[in-house]
């Protein structure tokens, strides 16, 4: 089983609050870090935006990378919400094992 990084910003703090919980509690994730204070400069509908934004990284394993997507999806304010999934090539063995046990019981 391979493990991965879902990153995902969102517009608020309770937003990223609102996302953890919802992925932690159904086991869609082992881990959520959530980091204040990011500026997002980006184009959308034709024109240059800029906006803080709250980074949210979910630790999970590959099979729940689609459901864990489609919940975020689901609960999230923007349009087009960045849910983007990473590849965990290495690390340490114990934390990667500790991923897979948390996530086993998803109610995916």
């Amino acid at each position: 089983m391979n493990a991965r990084l879902i990153y995902i910003t969102a517009g608020s703090m309770d937003e990223a609050r609102k996302i953890a919980d919802a992925v932690i509690g159904e086991r869609l994730a082992a881990c959520v870090n959530i980091l204040p204070g990011m500026i997002s400069l980006y184009r959308w509908k034709g024109k240059v935006a800029a906006d803080e934004e709250i980074v949210v990284i979910a630790k999970t394993c590959e099979n729940l990378v689609e459901p864990l997507t489609a919940r975020v999806a689901e609960i999230h304010s923007y349009d087009c919400p960045c849910i983007v999934a990473i590849p965990i090539d290495g690390g340490n063995p114990t934390f990667l094992s500790w991923i897979y046990e948390e996530t086993a019981n998803a109610n995916a």
